[in-house]
């Protein structure tokens, strides 16, 4: 399920971050996380920075669930794991990173949420109910 809106994929897509809480096994959310967001057609992206050890990711992963901040939009959303192998969607995601906040933070983007690294660490966001 995506069912994201046009105004919510504009805004969330467009925004210069997110912040993001996977849910705790008692259905209380974990305190956000602030990362940066990618839009790719209708669907929206994270990626764990730091690799599949970083806090927030491993959580999220784990958990499946939680909820995002960002523009104004709050939703509860699905983390689905992106296959590592889906080459065409990893390079449109790499392009979007670079473009979109490549401008005034080359040197981190590149270090550290482009290329083959961080393909297994990417997270499609599904909006829920």
């Amino acid at each position: 399920m995506n069912d994201w809106t046009d105004d919510q994929l504009d805004r969330v897509g467009a925004a210069d971050q997110l912040e993001v809480a996977s849910v705790r096994d008692d259905g209380s959310l974990r305190p956000f996380t602030t990362v940066w967001i990618a839009r790719v057609g209708d669907e929206l992206f994270i990626r764990s920075a730091y690799g599949p050890e970083n806090g927030w990711y491993k959580r999220a992963k784990e958990a499946g669930v939680g909820r995002i901040k960002s523009a104004g939009v709050i939703r509860d959303v699905a983390f689905v794991p992106v296959p590592a192998d889906d080459t065409a969607l990893h390079q449109a995601l790499d392009a979007e990173y670079t473009r979109k906040y490549g401008p005034h933070h080359a040197a981190h983007v590149t270090a550290t949420v482009l290329g083959e690294d961080v393909r297994g660490v990417t997270l499609r966001l599904d909006a829920l109910d």
